[in-house]
Order: structure tokens, then C-alpha cells, then sequence
């Protein structure tokens, strides 16, 4: 059960979207430590995550720090995501706040890397990073976002084995359950590490979805809070009254999941790729409704190459990471 007061996880709706919202240029910014609530603990070498956030937003970002590199495939859906980048082998993924406007966090993150190899620009020494965005204006009414200096700062407070969970680093003003934004509950970022035999799978995700985050009884923890009830009602009841004539749905732009998967599974690209989709797929039991219009749901799926597929298939992986999936999920939402 969700442990905290359900008045602090209400939204209030910003008081407007006018011109005059105070800007990265306005204030003097600093970045500061988002550790969150508590940290996932995680084993698999050569991962480094951080996060840094802007209070005066609030906003803030999280960087997965891979040194030594590591193969990726990219499932993005949904009708507005956010991507920079999109390599085949990554360095570095930044997620952040700040919708379009905090992709600036990942030219920090690289700028940064740039330096660490001594400024070299042979193409093997290239640094690949990647960013992935939600837009968490939402909820705030500033339109401060996440920028070089704190994608840096994120990069420079990484630590191996660990991953700050709770509402932190990118998912500092994520929100869910936007059904109706007078509905909407604060998220945030969660993270989930299982081993099974040789096998590792580590899932993180910014959950900052239009849909509610449903657990494995299928009640909602997280959502289309229905304050005259003060129950959390599933979507789909909302969508078909309005279907039915009873009463419209308003529509809220503005969202968006990110997630990370890294496992230390030694997988072909092709294969990688399905375990990817597959993954995102199976989140649709934790995130309803998933993948919309107004979403832009990016994940990104990295293997450290280190042991080879025993004991299981390719499709009994993407089977159990997606259940380490659910579980990060749920992590968001505690």
C-alpha cells in the first residue's frame, strides 16, 4: 500500500502557461543533490548513475554512466517523444525534465565525457550519449529546466551499484494519472534489480504517464485520485462515460515514461532489440493506459556483454526483466 499522506501527492495545476515564466536566465541556479527518498541497490560493474536537480523548478536529471560502453536498442512510441541522440552504443543516458528544452542536459553530460578522455576526437574514443525528456511544466510554474550545468553536476555525483529512487533527478516533478490534471498525483522515479543465476536485470523508469500505475492485485497506487469519491478509479471508467455521452474527458498533453534497461546478458543487436520492445510492452500492466498520443515513452535496453544467455530463451529474459519492470514501476509510485 502507498505509505504517504495522499495530500502530498496531489498536484496543484499551475496557475498559468503565460508568457513571463521564470527562466534558467532569470536566477541564479545551482545544482543540488536529488537523492530521493532511498536508492535501489544494484550489481552489475561498470554502471554509474546520478542525479541533480534545480529546487527552483523543481526539475532535475538522471544520468546512467556506462565508461566502458554498452550496446543498446531504442523502442520509442507514443505521439510526442523526446530523444536526442540514438546510437547503437552508448556511454552515457540522460533523462531529464524540461521537456525539448532539457535535451541541454545531455550536451553537458558529453561536453563533460569529452574532457574525462582528455579531450581526444578520434573516432574511437568518441563519448555516445543520449538524452530522453519529459515534460513536467505541468506541474510547476516556472519554465527553469534542466541544462549543461546540471547534466554535469549529475555525471559528477554518479556512483556504481546504486540508483536514487522516489521523486528525484528526472522525475523530480513527474506526475500520473492525468486523466482529468485535477486528478493527478506526484510520481516520480523508480528502479528494480533481480538476479536470476548468472543473469542480471536492472530497470529504472521516470514514470510521468497520462495513465494510472496499477500493481500486480490490479488496484490503482497512483492517480486519477477522484476526490468527491476519495478513490483512485480506473481510466477506462472515465472514457466510457464520455464515450457514452454522460460527461467529456479532458485532454492533458504533457507526458511521458522513460526507462532504462541494463542487463549483463551477451545478446545479438536483433535479439537485444526484441527484449526491448518486449519490455516496454509488458509495461502496459503497470502503466494504463500506456503508449498514447499525448505520451512519448522511450526505452532504451544496454547490455554490458559480460555473461551468455543460459537457462532461459531470449523471450524467458524479456519475460522476467519485464516483471523487474512492473516492479520499478511500483518503486515510483512509493
Amino acid at each position: 500500500m502507498i505509505s504517504e499522506n495522499t495530500a502530498n501527492l496531489r498536484v496543484a495545476e499551475p496557475s498559468s502557461f503565460a508568457a513571463g515564466a521564470v527562466t534558467n536566465d532569470d536566477v541564479a541556479l545551482a545544482p543540488q543533490p536529488s537523492p530521493g527518498r532511498a536508492s535501489v541497490t544494484f550489481d552489475i560493474p561498470g554502471v554509474f548513475v546520478g542525479t541533480a536537480e534545480y529546487a527552483e523548478g523543481p526539475t532535475g536529471c538522471t544520468v546512467i554512466h556506462i565508461p566502458d560502453g554498452a550496446r543498446t536498442a531504442i523502442d520509442a512510441r507514443g505521439g510526442a517523444v523526446g530523444l536526442s541522440g540514438g546510437y547503437q552504443v552508448h556511454q552515457a543516458i540522460v533523462l531529464a525534465g524540461g521537456s525539448v528544452y532539457g535535451l541541454e542536459a545531455a550536451a553537458g553530460v558529453s561536453t563533460e565525457l569529452l574532457h574525462r578522455v582528455d579531450n581526444r576526437t578520434h573516432w574511437s574514443a568518441l563519448q555516445h550519449v543520449s538524452g530522453a525528456v519529459i515534460y513536467d511544466f505541468s506541474a510547476r510554474d516556472t519554465a527553469i529546466a534542466p541544462d549543461a550545468a546540471l547534466g554535469r553536476a549529475a555525471l559528477r555525483r554518479a556512483k556504481e551499484g546504486e540508483f536514487p529512487v522516489g521523486r528525484c533527478g528526472a522525475g523530480r516533478a513527474a506526475t500520473v494519472g492525468k486523466i482529468d490534471f485535477a486528478r493527478a498525483e506526484f510520481a516520480g522515479q523508480g528502479a528494480a534489480f533481480r538476479t536470476f543465476g548468472e543473469l542480471k536485470v536492472l530497470v529504472a523508469t521516470v514514470v510521468n504517464a497520462v495513465g494510472v500505475i496499477v500493481d500486480r492485485d490490479g488496484r490503482i497506487v497512483r492517480g486519477n485520485f477522484h476526490e468527491e469519491t476519495g478513490h483512485r478509479h480506473p481510466p477506462v471508467d472515465d472514457y466510457l462515460a464520455a464515450a457514452t455521452g454522460a460527461q467529456p474527458v479532458p485532454t492533458v498533453a504533457g507526458n511521458t515514461t522513460l526507462t532504462v534497461l541494463v542487463t549483463n546478458v551477451r545478446l545479438p543487436d536483433s535479439a537485444l532489440h526484441q527484449l526491448g520492445i518486449q519490455v516496454h510492452s509488458s509495461m502496459h500492466r503497470a502503466i494504463q493506459p500506456f503508449h498514447t498520443e499525448l505520451d512519448g515513452d522511450v526505452l532504451f535496453a544496454l547490455t554490458t556483454d559480460e555473461v551468455d544467455l543460459t537457462g532461459t530463451t531470449a523471450a524467458g529474459l524479456g519475460a522476467l526483466a519485464g516483471e523487474v519492470a512492473w516492479d520499478a514501476v511500483l518503486s515510483s509510485a512509493r
